[in-house]
């Protein structure tokens, strides 16, 4: 047995020896997927036509994130999964992550590394619409693929029509009102944006810190062997994201906000999915509960180096960072 083969198992066998079910009451799965239509409502707030008109005369680099985002990610995984010879658990969990849209932060990431911020925005709106139809579709698609976890998606009865309910009611008709309110009261679109995604962000990181609070011992039993494959998984988003913009030829600037797009997946969406169809999936639980810890760490870390870089360029060259790289 090779050392990757044998390193596998072992995270397999603890993680399957140590994960127990996550329950959730009504009123706590009510809170979450009230918690995901507030974040998409608020950050919908700043969008307008001109980000969907972006799409269509600059489609360049939003198309590349779009096909990283929702076909080469979820394949690679999918096969990546299969060869490694994750556990279905954790594998479908992966898979799952990898099929959801771009998360509601990377706008915020894309900003704070000074990289294209309407190539960001474009993308997270045509990406979460996209996600009605993409996310199931890829979920079953490529769950199905992987003969390892062909058996339990099939044990699961995925209900492809009611994930797309969800999707509707935590994606798209948040920001759907979102857009409908930004236009009609601008000025409080524009004083409260920033009060949205700050209290998007704590309601969030709460939310995962009381979900997990139950079963903190089950938490830090698998933490180490689950976190490797998030770290891993998670840096294969990003990586895969910066080399399909290096292929399209991006400029930086629009580059990095594919890459950031790609990185950060909308983890709470697995987890309102998770918790409303599949409450007796501990390892696909897990997987999504650390993702929407790990990628605010990453992608603020990304970002953070971004502005380093920029600012240190700005001191010694006066070429435009979209021109740079």
């Amino acid at each position: 047995m090779s050392t990757s083969s044998s390193t596998m198992q072992n995270l397999n066998t603890a993680a399957a020896a140590s994960i127990e079910q996550f329950q959730m009451s009504p009123a706590a799965l009510l809170a979450l997927n009230a918690v995901l239509a507030f974040m998409m409502f608020g950050v919908s707030l700043g969008l307008s036509k001109r980000d969907f008109v972006h799409v269509l005369r600059r489609p360049v680099a939003p198309v590349t994130g779009l096909v990283a985002q929702f076909l080469v990610l979820p394949a690679i995984t999918c096969f990546a999964t299969w060869a490694l010879d994750v556990s279905p658990g954790l594998a479908l969990g992966m898979i799952l992550v990898a099929c959801c849209p771009g998360g509601t932060f990377s706008n915020v990431m894309t900003w704070i590394g000074r990289a294209s911020v309407a190539t960001s925005v474009s993308m997270t709106a045509v990406s979460s619409l996209a996600a009605v139809v993409m996310t199931p579709f890829n979920f079953a698609l490529y769950g199905s693929l992987n003969p390892h976890t062909r058996e339990v998606l099939q044990a699961i009865a995925l209900p492809v029509e009611s994930m797309v309910l969800i999707v509707v009611m935590v994606l798209a008709l948040p920001m759907v009102l979102g857009m409908l309110v930004g236009a009609r009261f601008p000025k409080f679109a524009r004083d409260s944006e920033g009060y949205f995604r700050t209290a998007s962000l704590l309601v969030f990181l709460l939310f995962v810190v009381v979900s997990f609070s139950k079963h903190w011992q089950t938490a830090l039993q698998v933490a180490g062997s689950v976190l490797i494959l998030v770290i891993a998984h998670n840096a294969l988003a990003f990586l895969i994201g910066d080399i399909s913009a290096r292929v399209a030829r991006l400029p930086q600037a629009e580059r990095r906000a594919v890459t950031m797009e790609v990185g950060i997946q909308n983890s709470g969406l697995a987890l309102a999915i998770l918790f409303t169809f599949y409450p007796q999936a501990g390892e696909m639980l897990v997987i999504a509960g650390f993702w929407g810890v790990w990628h605010l760490v990453s992608g603020l870390s990304l970002a953070g180096y971004w502005n380093y870089s920029n600012k240190r360029l700005a001191g010694t060259s006066v070429a435009p960072v979209s021109e740079v790289g």
